[in-house]
């Protein structure tokens, strides 16, 4: 079985590339970073360290990369006879790589087995959307014929990896813990017993269950940690008032969830308990300046923030530490983040009520709007 993964840092390295070789598959990276591809060619190997007080490490034998801008030629065989594609590029970066998946999925022989396509970002149904660039550069038969052996399957993927700075540089850190959820119906491929790999029949409910507790709760943290002159997740943690914060901002989305789609509400406290208890640990401190770029998106009308707090009024009840978090991520300043810069400008040219409804995407007579305001 041969993987091709596009996305050679420490999130591709420490947990998709990982699980893969991990279970049998020959996987090749593909990236644009040309020391990264280098090192990978000339030692066929690297070391993944899991970041707890236990520590443990494990060794990844048998990789290869390819520099998908100056060896495309040779990328483009790959994916035509891979068994499974992966990514892990962040979502802004896929419309890049569907020019060459184009290529590789429409130049597959008759006789080549099924393909899956899996995207694992941090990102609503981002294999939906890869689907949607390479269709719109093949012609309709080449998408037909594309579609009779390709499986596209949306994903849900959660493992923090902190930021780091290793002498080794294909060495990778990473959280003990990790969750990576597919939606079964939509492969096609031999790729529906990957170990370590959840499958479902509906993802929609664990995107959301991520959604709404790990990326709501890093925002709540970041935000209201910033709030306070603090600098990193464990330092937001340790402020008692910050964690209050964001225990009782995740029972908001508790609610929303354990309603909307059914989840077990003693399971689903103990799996904000394990959520709380990753931001704490010290072996994966982030800097909270990291952790609250991009306050635009994360201001969106479905994302972390303002999502669950509709969701939350629609069922009858009225937020009040999401709605504090969405005011905290309006005044969130920093220097060097171009969407904190422009939403900052925004509030000068326009003032808040026409910038919330902006970036929220909420209409003016929303009761949202009108309790921010």
């Amino acid at each position: 079985m041969k993987a091709v993964h596009f996305g050679a840092g420490n999130i591709g390295r420490g947990f998709i590339g990982a699980l893969l070789n991990r279970a049998g598959y020959e996987v090749i990276f593909a990236d644009v970073n040309e020391a990264i591809i280098n090192e990978l060619n000339a030692r066929n190997e690297y070391t993944v360290t899991l970041a707890s007080e236990e520590g443990g490490k494990e060794h990844i034998t048998g990789v290869r990369g390819l520099n998908s801008n100056e060896d495309e030629a040779t990328l483009i065989k790959e994916i035509a006879t891979a068994d499974l594609i992966t990514t892990a590029v962040g979502p802004t970066i896929l419309k890049f790589i569907a020019p060459v998946l184009a290529k590789g999925l429409t130049q597959r022989s008759n006789d080549a087995g099924p393909v899956d396509v899996v995207a694992c970002e941090n990102a609503i149904r981002a294999t939906s959307t890869l689907a949607e660039y390479t269709k719109d550069l093949v012609s309709e038969a080449e998408w037909a014929k594309v579609l009779e052996k390709t499986g596209f399957a949306d994903a849900a993927v959660d493992r923090i990896v902190p930021n780091q700075k290793n002498e080794d540089p294909l060495a990778v850190s990473v959280e003990p813990f990790f969750e990576w959820v597919v939606e079964k119906p939509s492969l096609k491929g031999a790729n529906s017993s990957i170990e370590g790999v959840t499958y479902v029949d509906d993802l929609i409910p664990f995107i959301e269950r991520k959604l709404f507790t790990v990326n709501t709760g890093h925002a709540l943290a970041a935000y209201f940690g910033y709030q306070k002159g603090l600098t990193t997740i464990k330092e937001a943690m340790d402020d008692q008032e910050v964690k209050q914060k964001v225990v009782d901002g995740l029972n908001e989305t508790k609610l929303v969830l354990v309603k909307e789609y059914g989840f077990d509400q003693s399971e689903h406290e103990a799996y904000i308990l394990k959520i709380i208890n990753r931001f704490e640990n010290p072996y994966l401190s982030d800097d909270i300046v990291r952790v609250g770029r991009g306050p635009i998106r994360k201001l969106g009308f479905n994302d972390r923030l303002v999502k669950p707090a509709r969701m939350l009024i629609e069922q009858g009840k009225m937020p009040t530490v999401l709605i504090e978090a969405i005011k905290a991520a309006l005044h969130f300043d920093v220097a060097d983040d171009s969407e904190s810069q422009e939403l900052q400008k925004l509030l000068k040219e326009k003032g808040e009520k026409e910038t919330l409804l902006q970036v929220t995407g909420l209409e003016e007579n929303h009761p949202l709007i009108k309790a921010l305001l």
